[in-house]
């Protein structure tokens, strides 16, 4: 499957943060932001609030320039996040009373986070879902439509 360098980039970077128990939603450096960008956190003051939408003074300016960090603007970097934070269990923007995760570590919270991370970053690139499988299961009159070679080349 053909992809942009920017979301091969992003895939690695989680790929490896996952499987390195790298993966932690409440460190802005360990993140699924963080990991895209490199473990750095100045993304951070892009917005007030970690998991807003909302971008802030520095955030607006960034926007306004057309700046990307590792190819990603400002408002999809504040997508992605939230959206990793959401469907880790985190109630939205993060605070000490708001609701989150017993074990926001755990493997399977942390792969229900990335599937809808990536499941993003592919929309953004206009790239099908790497993670959608279900095609491999298509079938007309008990006739595989796709073989499983096509997708693993």
């Amino acid at each position: 499957m053909k992809t942009t360098q920017r979301l091969e980039n992003a895939l690695i970077k989680l790929y490896n943060a996952f499987h390195n128990n790298r993966l932690n939603p409440e460190d802005c450096t360990a993140c699924a932001v963080g990991n895209i960008l490199d473990n750095h956190d100045s993304w951070k003051h892009l917005s007030n609030d970690h998991g807003s939408l909302e971008l802030n003074y520095i955030g607006r300016v960034h926007q306004n320039l057309g700046r990307k960090f590792n190819g990603y603007s400002p408002l999809e970097i504040l997508q992605i996040e939230k959206i990793f934070l959401d469907a880790c269990g985190f109630k939205t923007p993060l605070c000490h009373y708001n609701s989150k995760p017993k074990n926001p570590t755990n493997k399977e919270i942390l792969f229900h986070g990335l599937c809808n991370v990536v499941a993003y970053l592919c929309k953004l690139d206009n790239v099908p879902n790497v993670m959608d499988y279900s095609k491999i299961f298509e079938y007309e009159q008990d006739e595989p439509v796709y073989h499983l070679e096509t997708f693993l080349t």
